[in-house]
């Protein structure tokens, strides 16, 4: 399993480029683990706090400091689907602790809010920025430096990410993630695509509507299709951060159950005060980063870890752009259709033969990193197999040798595609990311003239009125992180969609972001600099040609550079969306956040690209 040359050289350019940060953070992570937890050292009273609602056996345990007490820090709440299966891994897991000589204590919680529900609202505005909060929040939850080792519960979009940037501020603390699961499959997710399109145009109504909703999303479990969650778990899979498998298996079964119990083993077997210490920031290292990349492309993940995988490289201290995803997507072939990608969900996904047989074949061709430092052991080699019950106890067995449905997973050697699933784009309008492993190779070139609008709602209206039906390129500006927290703007597919089966030369140009399952319609998003950073979206006018080629990496408005330098930029008013459904406390957050490239960051984080340690403190 000799590493490709090719992906080592883009490591290597990585680990060059991050040296000077990431000496610095192993230091401090170093330090850290030397000073070690401080209860060992607390007064009377301080150490009181800690145990005062702990029963007598932990008391016991937590006062004598040699035993490890880990951390659950949370995202459950009753309302998400994605997370209510989370009510129950508190007592599992202490359980499970205790049974090993060890302490679990409810650390804290953090928000955990859901784009499926805030789509096209209000609330959406918050949602990048929640990735930020959601780290704070862990660090806060982790404060008061009691605890050996860590386990984090989370699925969802920004809960994730932002779970694991808060881990590594507390890098010397070993990190398992443990997740709740996909729901059991509901309606194919390509038929309720269908039922949205036939909505839009007005040929169904909204009870028809709601019923297919409510059939797709029916039951505890995270969302089937592959947006940015279930992208979420393939990453913690292929970094190391899960025990093998933990993917998607569904909630409330005997073998997610089971699962719990091994990641909490782990986290109590792997903290400093025995002999097989992974604190968190060596497992996230430039090779670990890498696999997630890797992952991310062979799969035809989420858009949004284009910003997320940048966000959590740097709080380990390491430089991560999107040049580097650009080289990695033109040696990792797609290895996988699940929807928006093909019509399977992940639950038919992980029955073919799920994340055991795709990090497989990705190791054996050389396209990933085996030594890795995992919370399983040294090396990846144990995430090609897959969980089983054993006796009551989780146990691990190869996948099937080879794909059980070629039309969900490919062979290495027959791929979906030679190039992974994103694409850079760069030209006179600046860089963008696109999602191509869901649009059909003759929609991947698209050059029309550009209608401006500087919100969804607007397009909605001109759809409906039928001003859209054309060769069109719908420019949405005014949606980037500083203008309005960057909201996904996945309302808007099922409009572009019905144009691009009418016939029409479809494609979407925004500095606002799309959902992690963006669809077949070719979207160049989070363009920089964005419209609030007078970019040159800012500069577009209705009836500009626009030219987006996926397959070349272009992206380009059809006017003379000169003349295009030398027009006017437009300003928007954005009061409107600085107050009203919380967002008012968040101005801090959007005049600090920065680019989508630069991992769109609004709070502070162990390093920056502008900072340069001093010899000092490396």
């Amino acid at each position: 399993m000799t590493i490709n040359t090719d992906i080592n050289a883009i490591t290597e350019r990585i680990q060059t480029r991050s040296k000077p940060t990431r000496k610095l953070y192993l230091k401090r992570i170093e330090q850290a683990g030397e000073e070690g937890p401080q209860r060992s050292s607390l007064s009377c009273t301080n150490l009181a706090h800690v145990t005062a609602a702990s029963i007598n056996s932990d008391k016991l345990l937590l006062t004598a400091s040699q035993s490890p007490n880990i951390a659950i820090v949370s995202s459950y709440n009753d309302m998400l689907s994605a997370h209510q299966p989370l009510a129950d891994f508190e007592p599992r897991i202490k359980a499970a602790a205790r049974k090993v000589g060890a302490v679990a204590q409810f650390a804290g919680g953090v928000p955990a809010m859901c784009d499926g529900v805030t789509q096209g609202m209000p609330g959406m505005e918050l949602s990048l920025f929640s990735r930020d909060v959601i780290a704070m929040s862990t660090a806060i939850a982790l404060s008061h430096n009691v605890f050996d080792s860590a386990m984090y519960l989370g699925v969802c979009d920004k809960i994730v990410p932002g779970l694991l940037m808060g881990a590594l501020s507390f890098g010397h603390l070993p990190a398992v993630f443990a997740p709740a699961g996909p729901m059991t499959t509901g309606m194919p997710n390509s038929e309720k695509a269908r039922i949205r399109q036939l909505f839009a145009e007005g040929k169904v109504g909204r009870d028809e509507l709601l019923a297919a909703e409510t059939s797709s999303y029916h039951g505890p479990g995270t969302c089937t299709f592959y947006g940015t969650a279930n992208s979420n778990q393939m990453l913690m899979e292929v970094m190391g951060l899960h025990v093998p498998g933990a993917a998607f298996i569904n909630p409330n079964t005997p073998l997610r159950e089971a699962l719990t119990e091994a990641a909490t083993e782990t986290a109590a077997s792997i903290t400093a005060l025995g002999s097989d210490y992974r604190p968190v920031g060596k497992v996230v290292d430039e090779k670990a980063i890498v696999n997630a990349i890797v992952g991310l492309l062979a799969t035809g993940g989420s858009t949004n870890h284009t910003m997320h995988l940048i966000a959590i490289a740097k709080c380990a201290g390491i430089i991560l752009d999107w040049d580097d995803f650009s080289a990695l997507s033109n040696l990792v072939p797609q290895l996988t259709q699940i929807y928006p990608n093909g019509i399977a969900d992940v639950n038919q996904f992980h029955a073919a033969g799920g994340m055991g047989l795709v990090i497989g074949q990705l190791l054996d061709a050389g396209l990933l990193h085996e030594d890795v430092l995992t919370v399983k052991g040294n090396g990846l080699s144990s995430y090609r197999q897959e969980p089983y019950l054993k006796e009551g106890k989780v146990d691990w067995r190869d996948p099937p040798e080879k794909s059980l449905d070629k039309d969900i997973i490919a062979s290495i050697n027959s791929p979906y595609s030679k190039h992974g699933g994103l694409k850079l784009l760069t030209g006179k309008l600046g860089r963008a990311v696109i999602k191509t492993s869901a649009i059909k190779l003759e929609h991947q070139i698209v050059e029309a003239p550009a209608r401006i609008f500087n919100d969804q709602i607007s397009v909605k209206i001109a759809f409906e009125a039928g001003e859209l039906d054309q060769d069109i390129v719908v420019v949405v500006r005014g949606q980037g992180p500083q203008a309005n927290g960057m909201p996904e703007l996945h309302k808007l597919t099922p409009a572009l969609g019905v144009l691009q089966d009418r016939g029409f030369k479809v494609a979407l140009v925004t500095d606002g972001r799309m959902s992690g399952a963006s669809g077949k319609v070719p979207a160049a998003i989070q363009l920089h600099p964005e419209f609030s950073h007078q970019g040159p979206i800012a500069k577009l006018r209705d009836g500009d040609v626009i030219r987006l080629d996926a397959t070349s990496g272009l992206l380009d408005v059809m006017i003379d550079e000169v003349e295009f330098n030398a027009r006017s930029i437009d300003t928007l008013d954005m009061s409107d969306n600085q107050f009203g459904t919380g967002r008012d406390l968040f101005s801090l957050f959007r005049a600090n956040v920065g680019s989508a490239e630069t991992g769109a960051i609004s709070c502070m984080t162990p390093f920056s690209n502008n900072l340069n340690p001093s010899e000092e403190e490396i």
